[in-house]
């Protein structure tokens, strides 16, 4: 018998792979605390609201995961998204892992982690293979994200 966090995880990747942001944001609580190499941390809306973006601006994506893992407190999963990048037109294969905390059936904590530099050699090209290392580029890497996503929450209102 599955644990119902292990289903939550599954329905959360599910619901990723149709690019139904509403139904990955329905699993997390509403004070959630995401992270990610690109992002960093973001809080509650602000989370849902950059899978919104991510999802709706997505070309030629697809999502599998496995490795699914899940307790009473915590869980985990891998997951590999394959997508154009839209300011480069680079096909990127990202191989993230994933951790969970739940709380009363929800995902109150998720936390992302991947190779910042292996994702900007591919989405960046040659510019990534050079300075994709540097905290130079890693800094503007997530200062450009932070941006389009403060431009997307502006035009949702």
């Amino acid at each position: 018998m599955s644990h119902p966090n292990r289903e939550l995880i599954e329905r959360f990747y599910e619901a990723f792979q149709k690019r139904d942001a509403e139904a990955m944001g329905a699993c997390y609580a509403d004070d959630v605390v995401f992270s990610d190499p690109v992002f960093g941390e973001l809080r509650g809306e602000e989370a849902c609201d950059m899978w919104r973006m991510l999802v709706q601006r997505a070309q030629d994506f697809s999502l599998t995961f496995d490795a699914v893992e899940a307790d009473e407190r915590t869980g985990g999963a891998h997951w590999v998204a394959r997508y154009l990048f839209s300011q480069t037109g680079r096909s990127v294969v990202n191989r993230i892992q994933a951790r969970f905390v739940f709380r009363d059936g929800r995902i109150a904590e998720h936390r992302d982690t991947f190779d910042l530099w292996r994702w900007s050699r591919q989405a960046l090209g040659f510019k990534g293979v050079l300075l994709g290392w540097t905290p130079f580029v890693r800094q503007a890497i997530r200062a450009q994200a932070r941006k389009g996503l403060d431009a997307y929450r502006a035009k949702r209102g």
